[in-house]
């Protein structure tokens, strides 16, 4: 076995893996999470990740979490996809979380979050506010948390899958962002997004004070990427099934809820409109007054 410094998702942690493996497909996905994957010589120590061959397994500790794989995942862009989800439980130790969402920075160096399901515009919007001048800071991966008084966002995966109109059923191909963050930046406003051409106006609504169903929303957010190891340990390009292995603790779920009062209490709005532009107008106009 050999042991290595891992770097992803704005931590680090010991990981041991076998000798001899072949880490070049997951150094290659890995530029898609969000801070990399990165391995680095490493003195003998303590694992935090330990990845071993044979049937998929996970247990976790104190301290180590401990991962089995077989070769051809272990070989393959799993490993990078399962060992950052390990790492989940060390960033939430930092008080940092894995999010799905979008952010952005603007002009003034204050971060955005753009909240929203699947299809809810995010990407888009972020597009259209890259073009007037922010600097993005993730496409659906992004790290949040706190950083001295207040929270932060760190940049998250740097490239976004953008649909080609002329193929609309063609695969997204992935377009790296740019202007690109990197380093943290204050958080100064929650958005949860829908843009859908049915609407007629732009509006922008404070939730204020904070839904219950938009608290229950929250905590599923934060909690999505330490309640459960959602790659498939035989690996993502086989069939994917297979038990979800949770590696949250009580004190982490303490901390995430702590985290959704501070969420609440700070800038939190829902922004419906019919068109990313026109998303795109209202936040500006809404930074610019802020």
């Amino acid at each position: 076995m050999s042991v290595h410094r891992l770097v992803t998702g704005h931590v680090s942690a010991h990981l041991t893996l076998p000798d001899g493996l072949d880490t070049s497909p997951a150094r290659a996905a890995g530029s898609s999470l969000p801070g990399g994957w990165h391995l680095e010589p490493a003195p003998a120590g303590t694992a935090a990740v330990e990845v071993t061959v044979g049937t998929p397994t996970l247990a976790a500790d104190v301290d180590t979490v401990r991962v089995t794989l077989p070769r051809p995942a272990v070989e393959a862009e799993t490993l990078a996809y399962v060992t950052y989800t390990a790492t989940e439980r060390a960033r939430q130790q930092q008080h940092r979380v894995t999010v799905h969402a979008t952010a952005l920075i603007a002009p003034g160096g204050r971060a955005v979050l753009l909240l929203g399901d699947k299809g809810a515009g995010k990407t888009s919007t972020a597009l259209a506010l890259a073009m007037r001048g922010w600097v993005h800071a993730g496409d659906d991966l992004v790290v949040l948390g706190e950083m001295g008084d207040g929270l932060a966002v760190w940049p998250g995966k740097p490239t976004a899958a953008v649909r080609d109109p002329a193929q609309p059923l063609a695969p997204k191909p992935q377009y790296a962002l740019e202007p690109f963050a990197t380093a943290p930046a204050p958080l100064a406003h929650v958005v949860r997004l829908a843009v859908h051409p049915a609407l007629t106006t732009a509006a922008l609504t404070p939730a204020v004070p904070l839904p219950v169903n938009e608290r229950l929303r929250l905590h599923e957010l934060l909690a999505r990427y330490i309640s459960g190891l959602p790659t498939p340990l035989n690996g993502v390009t086989c069939i994917p099934y297979g038990p979800v292995w949770p590696l949250d603790t009580p004190e982490l779920a303490c901390w995430r809820h702590h985290l959704i009062g501070r969420l609440a209490e700070g800038r939190f709005d829902y922004l419906y409109a019919p068109g990313p532009e026109t998303a795109a107008d209202l936040l500006i106009k809404e930074a610019d007054a802020g």
